[in-house]
């Protein structure tokens, strides 16, 4: 996906990312699920000539955001690469998050390839099958996801896979690293739990535990050839900055470094700034993990929600933070994770939970010097 053409100064007008979660259908059932996905598709789900509208609205944004279809399972979808081939048609690059069933073969890939994705989204909770199909709720999962991302790579398709940390998995933060080393992945995206949908009944890891996987995580972006990123979890900026590190770049020099730096967001991009989210029914969110309605399409328009909506505008505003994130130096690369905020205080503007840092009542760092 591209971010380097996209700036801060973008922020207010057009989202960098544009999820739009085609359906709630979906065989897996794990347990961290957002959507609650469940077997058959919602009758009420934006039907092929709606979702074609959607992508036309989306590419009419003054900078056309990176688009990620995904689900439930996209590939639930019988019309899923037309809606693909409109899309990259619009000028919008897109990316598939795939789950991994017996639908995600080689041949689907191949098909979503030529249709003109641009990268897949593969999810991977753990080092190995106990772990993982555990979590995913079906006996299989692990080695069809090792399969896909295998797949992937002789396609010559870029992969991000993602991964949530809880209780479950969070000493394997390192042999996980190690594992997708050999998997020529190009990103890994660390996703920290939000407790909403089945993930209320999960576990997640204490404000302490966050720093201790970043450490790890800083380490491993130092040794690993592909970049490392945190979902949710955007005090890991913050983290890296206290080490002087480049939180849009891996921590060791040279090309890989710069590489990374054209492949990451811009400071500040956090739900409902730079980020919006479309539901299968048309609900229109600042994020997947935030479930704040600020209309539903086709009656509004994702464009004017996005750029008027009090949400959104509240959510843009780091100023208008409460506790600890209202005051804090880093509020504008950071900002918390205003989903957690929201589930666990029922406020988006609240304090980060599960943050353990203090701010040192000190003028908030520049995002121009950057």
């Amino acid at each position: 996906m591209s971010f380097s053409s996209y700036t801060r100064d973008d922020f207010a007008t057009s989202p960098l990312m544009f999820y739009y979660e085609v359906t709630q259908s979906c065989d897996l059932v794990c347990k961290h699920c957002r959507a609650s996905a469940q077997a058959c598709s919602h009758p009420e789900e934006l039907n092929t000539s709606q979702s074609l509208a959607l992508l036309d609205q989306i590419a009419s944004f003054p900078r056309k955001p990176n688009l990620v279809l995904t689900g439930g399972d996209p590939l639930k979808r019988a019309d899923i690469f037309d809606l693909i081939r409109h899309a990259v048609a619009s000028g919008l690059q897109v990316a598939l998050t795939p789950s991994a069933t017996p639908l995600a073969t080689k041949d689907a890939l191949r098909s979503a390839q030529e249709a003109g994705v641009r990268r897949l989204g593969i999810s991977l909770d753990g080092v190995d099958a106990q772990t993982h199909d555990a979590f995913r709720g079906w006996e299989g999962s692990f080695d069809r996801t090792i399969q896909m991302m295998l797949d992937a790579r002789e396609l010559g398709l870029s992969v991000q896979v993602n991964t949530t940390i809880t209780r479950r998995n969070l000493k394997q933060i390192d042999d996980l690293a190690t594992l997708l080393s050999t998997l020529g992945i190009a990103m890994w995206s660390v996703f920290f739990l939000i407790p909403v949908g089945r993930g209320i009944d999960e576990e997640r890891i204490s404000p302490e535990q966050y720093e201790e996987v970043f450490e790890r995580l800083w380490l491993q972006a130092g040794r690993q050839p592909y970049g490392v990123k945190t979902t949710e979890a955007p005090h890991y900026r913050r983290f890296v900055l206290q080490r002087k590190g480049d939180p849009l770049a891996a921590p060791s020099v040279g090309q890989q470094s710069a590489r990374s730096r054209t492949h990451r967001a811009p400071l500040g991009v956090r739900d409902g700034n730079g980020i919006m989210f479309v539901g299968h029914t048309g609900e229109i969110f600042p994020a997947g993990f935030l479930p704040l309605e600020c209309g539903r399409f086709p009656q509004d328009s994702v464009v004017e929600a996005y750029q008027t909506h009090p949400t959104f505008l509240a959510l843009r505003d780091a100023n208008q933070f409460s506790g600890d994130c209202g005051v804090c130096e880093y509020r504008f690369i950071c900002g918390g994770s205003r989903s957690r905020a929201f589930a666990v205080s029922g406020d988006p503007l609240a304090a980060e939970p599960d943050c353990t840092y203090q701010p040192q009542q000190v003028p908030a760092i520049d995002l121009e010097a950057m």
